[in-house]
């Protein structure tokens, strides 16, 4: 009823939505984007060179082999400072199971395959559709 005299009166209409804040553009959501990726950047870094933080292997410590025997139980052998021992690792703690007298050898570093010597991809399909007919 107030609405209906305000107009009769000829008060200026306001306009639907003029006080509703405008969308972001697509320029200022990149930017956020871009600001967010150097910030986690900058913080790694920083994180990095901090003393103490972890990110280092210790000296003379090092995780020669291991093997998971359960859902949350591992058998690691571990040398320090060219001793090697077997341990036990659970949810509840850490065990040393056993001191090897004898140092296991150091597993050869992965690998990635020659793709200069594989099969032509083509010629593998076409003769595995022939045995399937």
């Amino acid at each position: 009823m107030i609405s209906l005299a305000l107009i009769a009166a000829g008060a200026p209409a306001a306009k639907v939505g003029q006080h509703a804040a405008a969308a972001p553009s697509m320029f200022g959501a990149v930017l956020a984007l871009l600001a967010v990726l150097a910030l986690i950047v900058g913080l790694g870094w920083v994180l990095k060179r901090m003393p103490g933080s972890g990110f280092k292997p210790a000296d003379g410590l090092r995780v020669v082999a291991s093997l998971n025997v359960g859902a949350k139980e591992r058998v690691v052998v571990v040398d320090i400072n060219g001793e090697q021992l077997l341990l036990g690792v659970t949810a509840g703690g850490i065990n040393t199971l056993h001191r090897l007298p004898e140092q296991l050898p150091t597993p050869e570093p992965a690998r990635l395959p020659d793709f200069k010597n594989l099969p032509n991809f083509a010629q593998l399909l076409q003769q595995r559709l022939r045995k399937e007919k």
